[in-house]
C-alpha cells in the first residue's frame, strides 16, 4: 500500500509500482484547458487518474487498463478514493477502446500516457512487468494515433517518455497533426545525464515552453522544484 496525501494506491498484484515517473506525469500535466474529461491510457494502479482527480474539476475520467491484475487492483483504488463518482476503469485494448470511441464521436480533453518502455531485447524473467515496461506492448505510434483519433480540439496529450526516444516521439506525433506545447527534461541529480521527458501536445504549432527539472541535490534531499511540483501529494513534502 503507498499512502498520498489524499489518496491511497494498493499496489499488491500489479507489476508496475508507484514510481517517480507517474507521480511526475500526474503532477506536472498541464490543466490550462480546464479540462470536463480525461483517458487515462494503461493506467496501471490509477495512480495518474487519482492525482488529475486531485488537481482538477474534471467531470469524468477514465482509465483502461489491459492486465486484467492491475485493472482489478485500479478499480479497486478508484473505488476508495474520494473520487469514486468521477473515475472510471475499464478493461479494455487500446485500438478496440479507440475504434468503438472514435465510431460514437467520443472525444477528451486530457490524454495522459506513461506508456511502457525498454524497446531493447531484453528480458526480466517476469512477463506481467516486462509487458508494462516493453513499448512492443504499447508501441509509440499507436499510443500517438488514438490520442490523435480521441483528443478534442483543444485537448492536450501528456506523456513521460526516456529522454533518448524524445526527437522519434515528437516527430510521429507532428506527422499526425500534434505538436509540442511543453516540453521539461528530467534528471536525477545535477550530475546524471537526462533520462525522462515530460512531453504535452496540442493541435496547435507553436514554440513550446522548454525547461529542466533536476529532482535531488543529493539523496533524499530533493530539489525546491521537485518539492512543489509534488507537495500536494507526497506525505513527507
Amino acid at each position: 500500500m503507498f499512502q498520498f496525501k489524499q489518496f491511497q494506491i494498493k499496489q499488491e498484484r500489479t507489476a508496475m509500482k508507484v514510481g517517480t515517473d507517474g507521480v511526475l506525469l500526474g503532477a506536472w500535466v498541464p490543466l490550462i484547458n480546464n479540462p470536463f474529461n480525461i483517458l487515462d491510457i494503461g493506467a496501471g494502479t490509477g495512480l495518474i487518474s487519482l492525482m488529475l482527480a486531485q488537481r482538477s474539476t474534471a467531470e469524468q475520467i477514465d482509465a483502461i487498463e489491459i492486465d486484467e491484475d492491475a485493472y482489478e487492483e485500479c478499480v479497486e483504488n478508484f473505488e476508495a478514493s474520494p473520487w469514486g463518482d468521477r473515475v472510471f476503469c475499464y478493461h479494455a485494448d487500446l485500438e478496440e477502446y479507440t475504434d468503438e470511441l472514435f465510431e460514437e464521436e467520443e472525444e477528451y480533453d486530457i490524454i495522459v500516457s506513461n506508456p511502457p518502455f525498454f524497446s531493447e531485447n531484453y528480458s526480466s524473467g517476469d512477463q506481467k512487468r516486462d509487458q508494462a515496461r516493453f513499448q512492443e506492448a504499447l508501441p509509440f505510434d499507436l499510443l500517438i494515433e488514438s490520442a490523435q483519433a480521441l483528443l478534442s480540439q483543444n485537448g492536450i496529450f501528456a506523456v513521460i517518455i526516456p529522454y533518448k526516444e524524445e526527437q522519434n516521439f515528437i516527430q510521429l506525433a507532428e506527422s499526425v497533426g500534434l505538436f509540442p506545447l511543453k516540453i521539461t527534461r528530467v534528471k536525477g541529480n545535477p550530475n546524471t545525464e537526462i533520462k525522462r521527458s515530460l512531453l504535452a501536445f496540442t493541435r496547435i504549432q507553436q514554440t513550446p515552453l522548454e525547461t529542466e527539472l533536476t529532482i535531488e541535490i543529493e539523496r533524499h534531499n530533493y530539489t525546491t522544484e521537485y518539492v512543489e511540483l509534488t507537495k500536494n501529494f507526497y506525505l513527507n513534502m
